[in-house]
């Protein structure tokens, strides 16, 4: 048993997550041997701190002798919890807070039923670390509230944000600036170009807009987290602006890819089922990802929850597929029909390019960032962040730079030699086929 959990707390701890405000969480009838509460990157003048009150304890076997020293609190590095693993197989009645390789906060050696108490630890070799409570013996259920505090000291003063975080607040806002100039230029453009534009123009808006108030939010929710430990009242913004951010973003994705207002002004029903598909499951997300983020690995049902989260993530991004493999069929289809061949393979050309960034945007975001990010040091976790926000910001200005409100270009006033070579082209080149 003890083995099994040593493993779970090694697949866990391969996720960059990381809930670095003050904390107050209640644990209800817990028979697990151990609990990840929190991981923390240390500088070398890092603290931890614990008050545990309201504690009790009880069991179905009567024959068993509650051992006070069988549970309590510790701080492990990752690469600790393969020694631990090991140790345990060659030490009998092993017990993991009597490891060498944890460093041990609080045990409940003095505590009595109902009663409360504290303890502090000084961090000496700074380090990434995960604060875990372990319990010696899993036939007793444990019922606690648990406040923890965790920091590094900077000149004297409590920094809540780990080590590889404390640049996201002048890095967020930075995006906040971008995408502030983006905005303001996007509505330029519409005004400008006022009669060319359309209802796809308005989402689009939106979702900079969104995006723009989510960068803010984020920014100040560092800010307050890192100098208060709490974020008073952004975190309850940002997961709203991020709501919305995520359900427009795929709902623009599905409506340029099925050429809505740019090739047709209607949805096919078949259309209309992806996206009334891709909307709720943005919610679910969503609501998983504050969940996950507001909870922390200490509840039960935490790593369901982000195992699901994962799950629709995966659904809603080969969702978004299926319109633009659609559009790039009817395009290529058309083609052959309707004598506009030059002009389809233009839009052929773009469509495909849409698909191919959709695909690396997607990618790079939900694989590639994280993988880097498993193999950084924890002082420099914030390079997954610029890695994540420069590939958006990458992403919407293709988008918007391709699908701006502009007049028909003269290139696409097409003479018969153009013509015959386009059909020609898409005659010969296989390369649209999907």
């Amino acid at each position: 048993m003890m083995n099994i959990l040593l493993r779970v707390l090694l697949i866990i701890s391969a996720f960059h997550f990381v809930f670095s405000e003050i904390k107050n969480i209640r644990i209800l009838d817990d028979s697990r041997s151990m609990i990840l509460f929190e991981r923390f990157g240390f500088t070398e003048a890092g603290r931890v701190h614990i008050s545990v009150k309201d504690v009790y304890w009880k069991t179905k076997h009567r024959k068993v002798e509650y051992n006070p020293s069988s549970m309590g609190f510790f701080l492990a590095r990752d690469e600790s919890f393969i020694r631990i693993m090991n140790e345990s197989q060659f030490t009998e009645s092993f017990c993991v807070l009597s490891s060498r390789y944890v460093q041990l906060i609080l045990k409940f050696d003095n505590l009595t039923a109902n009663s409360t108490n504290s303890g502090s630890i000084t961090i000496n070799d700074p380090d990434e670390y995960s604060l875990v409570f372990g319990n010696c013996q899993p036939e007793f259920e444990v019922s606690m509230f648990v406040h923890t505090e965790m920091y590094n000291l900077k000149y004297g003063v409590k920094d809540f944000l780990p080590a590889g975080q404390t640049h996201l607040p002048r890095l967020y806002f930075m995006f906040f600036l971008i995408y502030a100039c983006f905005f303001g230029l996007w509505i330029f453009t519409c005004i400008k170009q006022r009669p060319t534009v359309d209802k796809i123009h308005l989402i689009m808006g939106a979702l900079l807009l969104v995006k723009t108030l989510k960068m803010i939010c984020a920014s100040e929710d560092k800010v307050y987290v890192s100098k208060t430990g709490t974020p008073h009242g952004w975190d309850v913004a940002f997961y709203i602006f991020g709501f919305f951010k995520g359900i427009m973003l795929f709902t623009v994705i599905v409506l340029i890819g099925t050429g809505w207002s740019f090739l047709k002004p209607y949805l096919q029903e078949r259309e209309k089922n992806v996206l009334m598909t891709v909307i709720p499951l943005q919610v679910l997300e969503n609501i998983a990802y504050v969940v996950i983020a507001e909870t922390g690995p200490a509840t039960k049902d935490w790593l369901t929850w982000n195992q699901m989260f994962l799950l629709i993530d995966v659904i809603c991004c080969c969702a978004v597929f299926f319109p633009i493999i659609w559009s790039i069929r009817s395009l290529r289809e058309a083609s052959k029909t309707d004598g506009k061949a030059a002009r389809n393979l233009q839009k052929l050309t773009l469509f495909k390019q849409f698909y191919i960034f959709v695909v690396g945007y997607l990618y790079f975001t939900r694989v590639v960032v994280s993988s880097i990010g498993a193999l950084l040091d924890y002082r420099y976790e914030w390079i997954t962040s610029v890695l994540a926000e420069t590939a958006s910001l990458i992403f919407y200005i293709f988008i918007f730079y391709n699908f701006q409100p502009i007049e028909k270009n003269p290139y696409l006033v097409i003479d018969d030699e153009e013509e015959s070579a386009a059909s020609q082209i898409l005659q010969e080149d296989d390369s649209f086929e999907l």
